[in-house]
């Protein structure tokens, strides 16, 4: 590597001296790093540090986090569908999926999802986000099914919310996520009041029902993924072989009723 050796080696890895040479610190510095005491490194000396030690992507990123950074190449909520999810979301047809962005924009679906909940493709961006569906009316508009829930989805919207707080942190930087909360803020007081409690969390899997126009209450277990190696939302809602919320969606898939939206 061209750097000086420090005597004897007992075990595998850069000495101290030697990660300080190659990052271009010193190495009471480094030392600082390992106790702690030195807590705030800069952008250029963690990108420094991620070299010296060879650090692959995701290491880097999660050396960049634990310095309290932002990785590089992060600013923007991805968008990106790798090709297994878009496999998954063909041979999964059969059930309503889709997948989301971790600002909760709809990317993809299956034809089954538009059956049950209306066709997106004909909506805008706007209409297409999951949290402004929930919140707002006018990005509502043209939805088919729609959901109940016992509290009258209080918490699925605390949920989502908290949800979105945490992709915020992540992404602070990224216009069009930046938009949308500003959008959500002015227009719903809810949105504004859940989002100044501050609450950070996880939108998890649930039992929901929807209401459709034409096969009635529709009962599912709706599940969300997240996509190895990305922040995308996969949502499933399925029902139990033999049951009458199955036997709903199965006509929903070949009747292909979407066309009520």
């Amino acid at each position: 590597m061209g750097t000086p050796t420090y005597g004897v080696r007992r075990a595998a890895g850069l000495r101290r001296e030697e990660l300080a040479a190659l990052a271009g610190v010193s190495v009471d510095y480094v030392v600082r790093l390992e106790q702690g005491r030195a807590r705030t490194p800069s952008a250029q000396v963690v990108a420094a540090l991620g070299r010296a030690l060879q650090l692959d992507r995701h290491e880097q990123d999660h050396l960049y986090r634990l310095a309290g950074l932002q990785p590089p190449g992060e600013a923007l909520v991805g968008t990106h569908i790798p090709p297994g999810v878009q496999r998954l979301v063909s041979r999964m047809g059969d059930n309503p999926i889709a997948v989301f962005t971790a600002a909760w924009d709809l990317l993809t679906w299956s034809p089954t999802w538009a059956a049950l909940f209306g066709e997106p493709a004909g909506r805008t961006a706007w209409q297409r986000n999951l949290v402004a569906q929930a919140f707002l009316a006018d990005a509502a508009v043209g939805q088919v099914g729609r959901a109940r829930y016992p509290d009258g989805g209080a918490g699925f919207r605390a949920s989502l919310v908290a949800d979105l707080r945490r992709t915020q942190g992540r992404h602070p930087h990224d216009p069009s996520l930046r938009a949308l909360i500003e959008r959500l803020q002015s227009g719903s007081p809810e949105f504004a009041q859940l989002w100044r409690s501050g609450a950070v969390g996880e939108h998890l899997s649930e039992q929901k029902t929807i209401d459709h126009p034409v096969v009635g209450a529709v009962e599912v277990d709706c599940d969300v993924f997240t996509v190895s190696g990305s922040e995308l939302r996969i949502v499933t809602m399925t029902a139990a072989t033999g049951t009458p919320a199955a036997e709903k969606l199965d006509f929903l898939r070949v009747s292909g009723v979407n066309s009520v939206a």
